[in-house]
């Protein structure tokens, strides 16, 4: 059996969680105060997710990007891939908080959405 450790990101608390798993199976987690740790410890093990930020350039702003984010949770392995996906992206002002600015991104099936408002530039 193997032991694998974390810290619980789930809340403030930051619980120490141990998983001890079998093969490819979870067999036990510990340390969690809460349930939200031990969902938070299976997936970790079996199949990480993460929230990716980043900008994004603007065309005609009174600022030169906008900051994006993914609309949900992404397989970890896909956050380069997503990165990369943003590097030459450039939206035309203005954008608003909550537009997508890419469908599908990584062919993930998660969007990316802007998390703030940019305005024209003033004529």
């Amino acid at each position: 059996m193997e032991e694998r450790n974390f810290i619980c990101i789930c809340c403030p608390m930051g619980c120490s969680l141990t998983v001890v798993m079998k093969g490819e199976e979870v067999v036990e987690v510990a340390g969690n105060t809460c349930k939200r740790g031990d969902i938070y410890a299976r997936n970790e093990v079996i199949n990480p997710m993460r929230m990716v930020t980043s900008t994004v350039k603007v065309i005609g702003g009174r600022e030169n990007v906008v900051s994006v984010k993914t609309k949900e949770d992404i397989p970890k392995g896909k956050i380069f891939e997503c990165v990369r996906a943003l590097k030459d992206v450039k939206v035309n002002a203005p954008v608003y908080m909550g537009d997508t600015i890419m469908k599908n991104v990584a062919n993930t099936g998660v969007d990316i959405v802007a998390t703030k408002n940019v305005e024209c530039k003033e004529a």
